[in-house]
């Protein structure tokens, strides 16, 4: 068998695996062992390779990061910073057309920075947000729409821990990733901010209820939230501020590594939860075993990534990929395009996490001998990605906003049509961030 004919049949039959409902690590695993014994024709070699990446592959003291910013995320929840955040959010920009979806964007920004999973900032705001922007007239579809779609922002503003496995995977610095990841993220959130105002300007019926129009268009100026003194608005945004400071503050000044920062901010989640009362030994328990249990699903899927990294480039996969590529004339913005529209497809079936698992092995290599810079590569990559938590059928944040919510009066194809401008918007954006690199690259 040809080289050409290798790589599309271990890429093949490893999507084949995922598609008829195999998890992602054990496909990953599977191929890559019988990939190595066909190469090498060694069945202990194989077993060898295997043992020595699951050693290597997160003995690293980067690797220490994931359970930390996992812990410090579950402490965060439980400790009611999210409904804060969206109260302080609210108070302030309810004025705004459009405010409260504004209010769920801002909040959704500021927890993003202590939580790095887009699932815990849907699951959080579905619960906070949805139910209050329905209370002033908002639909119900947008307003689950507008959470699922600002959750992604979870992603790529760091601490993210698709940027960890990213970086792990491509061997790029998480920290310059992390760093490379702010503007462009600052940037989305801006762009959603401004396509709120404008849809609630120009297109009110996508956002309010019928019944709630008239009023909402005379755009009258209301109230802050009853109760939100000065002093209890900035006693409820006291425990993110503080979290975020201490978490990016330190790591881009430089104070702390990543795996630093994500220890602090684990210790600095521990004392909110502690001070607020809210971490009581059931609960305690319940954050450790849901800190180790998506930690090791995580690290578990990075071991399996890693030995399929290694078959591919002992067969030479990437190598075989990049000289078809380059053949046939595309250049480094026709693969770049031709890249993203891959992962955009994979993003209709595959989680996030399982599209980098399989694409970034093969797609590094390739973007390197291109030219493009590996830290901008990785933040058009995650970009990518999260538009496919947006995008049916499978849309894992749409579902999770789904499920949350728990409304029969909501069908799931209400919030895909909701969370629709936000896939536009990042569209647009990754547009953007490809056109000016130094987005990403100018605080490295």
């Amino acid at each position: 068998m040809s080289d050409f004919g290798f790589a599309a049949l271990v890429i093949s039959v490893l999507v084949t695996l995922v598609l008829l409902g195999m998890h992602i690590a054990v496909a990953l695993m599977t191929v890559a062992f019988v990939g190595l014994w066909v190469i090498r024709g060694d069945f202990d070699l194989a077993l060898q390779m295997m043992y020595m990446t699951a050693y290597s592959g997160i003995s690293s003291y980067i690797f220490a990061t994931i359970p930390l910013f996992v812990l410090m995320g579950a402490l965060v929840s439980v400790s009611n910073v999210g409904k804060d955040t969206f109260d302080v959010a609210e108070a302030l920009l309810r004025r705004i057309a459009g405010g409260l979806g504004v209010a769920t964007v801002a909040a959704n920004t500021m927890f993003a920075a202590v939580t790095g999973v887009s699932i815990a900032s849907a699951a959080v705001f579905t619960r906070v947000a949805v139910p209050e922007m329905a209370r002033h007239g908002y639909r119900k579809a947008f307003a689950a729409g507008t959470v699922a779609g600002s959750s992604v922002l979870g992603m790529l503003i760091p601490p993210s821990l698709l940027l960890i496995v990213y970086g792990v995977l491509a061997e790029e610095s998480i920290g310059k990733l992390f760093i490379a990841g702010a503007i462009p993220g600052l940037l989305l959130a801006a762009a959603f901010v401004a396509m709120i105002v404008l849809l609630a300007l120009f297109a009110p019926r996508f956002v309010f209820n019928r019944e709630n129009l008239a009023q909402q268009l005379a755009v009258r100026p209301q109230p802050a939230a009853p109760g939100l003194s000065g002093k209890r608005l900035a006693g409820k945004s006291l425990p993110i501020v503080a979290l975020v400071l201490l978490v990016l503050g330190g790591l881009y000044s430089g104070l702390f590594t990543p795996t630093e920062a994500g220890g602090m901010g684990a210790f600095g989640a521990f004392v909110i939860a502690l001070l607020r009362r809210s971490l009581s030994l059931g609960r305690l328990w319940q954050v450790l075993r849901e800190t180790g249990g998506v930690s090791i699903g995580i690290l578990t899927l990075l071991i399996a990534a890693l030995f399929y990294s290694r078959m591919l480039a002992m067969a030479g996969v990437p190598s075989v990929i990049a000289e078809l590529v380059m053949d046939a004339g595309l250049g480094p913005y026709g693969f770049l395009a031709l890249y993203v529209l891959i992962i955009l497809l994979l993003g209709m079936i595959l989680d996030s996490t399982s599209i980098l698992l399989v694409m970034t092995p093969i797609a590094a290599p390739i973007a390197a001998d291109f030219g493009f810079n590996l830290i901008h590569f990785g933040i058009i990559t995650v970009i990518a990605v999260e538009i496919g938590l947006l995008t049916p059928p499978f849309g894992i944040s749409i579902f999770t906003v789904k499920s949350t919510l728990n409304d029969d009066a909501v069908p799931v194809e209400s919030v895909f049509l909701g969370a629709l401008p936000f896939v536009a918007v990042m569209l647009i954006v990754l547009a953007v961030v490809v056109a000016f690199p130094q987005l990403t690259l100018a605080l490295i």
